[in-house]
């Protein structure tokens, strides 16, 4: 999907690719700013928690994000949205999260995927983390602020996937 995205709109890519590398709720993705960004590191409030947030911008994206912001200001919202806002009629506004959910399912479609959503993006960083090693478990845990481990894999969807797994298992 990276590259599906890529050959055809560079914010929608951005959009994706950070939320995948992030873990960011998609309200959190949508108001990102410029200043937020520049750097290595992405620094940001998150707006549900109103806890700081720092991780790394990944390196397969960072030329890629530099590039797309090198003439915005550091005020500018990285994903904009295209329209102008019918009563107030300003412009340079974030995306909304309807916006972002649409052009997500047009690409799922284009995959054959029928489940997916802004929040897809959350849940396949940390099952991509979890799978990468198991030892990121407790991370998660933290990052989701769950205090039982089967939550977490019950969130990542995790659970499901054992227990299909396991059945096959069986002789």
């Amino acid at each position: 999907m990276k590259h599906y995205f890529y050959t055809r709109n560079i914010r929608n890519y951005l959009f994706f690719c950070i939320g995948i590398y992030s873990g960011l709720r998609v309200s959190d993705l949508c108001r990102l700013t410029v200043a937020e960004v520049r750097g290595s590191h992405v620094n940001l409030i998150e707006q549900k928690n109103k806890h700081a947030k720092r991780f790394v911008v990944h390196h397969s994206i960072r030329s890629d994000l530099d590039d797309y912001i090198k003439d915005m200001r550091d005020s500018d919202y990285i994903f904009q949205s295209r329209q102008i806002k019918t009563v107030s009629r300003m412009r340079g506004q974030p995306i909304d999260r309807t916006t972002a959910y649409r052009f997500l399912v047009s690409a799922g479609r284009q995959f054959g995927l029928t489940e997916i959503g802004c929040h897809t993006l959350r849940k396949t960083w940390a099952y991509r983390l979890y799978m990468q090693d198991h030892k990121n478990l407790a991370l998660l845990m933290e990052m989701f602020g769950h205090t039982d481990p089967a939550e977490t894999l019950d969130y990542i969807g995790l659970t499901q996937d054992m227990m299909d797994k396991a059945i096959q298992a069986l002789k």
